[in-house]
């Protein structure tokens, strides 16, 4: 990771430069950094990320699809809690992405803290905990 990518922001966690919701925030918003959701598809139609630049590639699709992604400019990678965005950025660090961090807490500390979202009240998910998460019957 580039010291002065995003310098003085976030905390090292497992090895990866972490930032705060609110710092993932102000990069994205600002254009410095465009975010990669690594959800499911499934998981991401109810709730999205309202940032200027966001890119949707789920963690099972990651490999096949990695040179979507650009090498040469700052991504901040999101999921639910921060459990994928983890195995999506050793995936991204193997393969030479050094202009990486990780979201903490993915959309779940994002919502939180207040940070905009857009929802889509018609793609809610069910379920009693998020590892049993499903679309609504409708």
């Amino acid at each position: 990771m580039e010291q002065s990518l995003f310098s003085n922001k976030g905390f090292k966690s497992g090895g990866f430069l972490n930032l705060t919701p609110r710092d993932a925030y102000n990069e994205a918003k600002s254009g410095n950094a465009t975010i990669v959701d690594v959800r499911e598809s499934t998981l991401t139609g109810y709730k999205q990320f309202d940032v200027p630049k966001v890119i949707y590639l789920p963690l099972s699709e990651l490999l096949n699809r990695i040179e979507e992604l650009p090498k040469n400019f700052p991504l901040i990678i999101a999921d639910s809690a921060g459990l994928r965005s983890h195995e999506a950025m050793v995936i991204l660090l193997e393969k030479g992405f050094n202009l990486v961090a990780n979201l903490a807490g993915g959309i779940v500390e994002w919502e939180r803290d207040g940070l905009p979202l857009v929802v889509n009240n018609k793609e809610r998910l069910d379920g009693s905990c998020m590892c049993q998460l499903r679309p609504r019957m409708k």
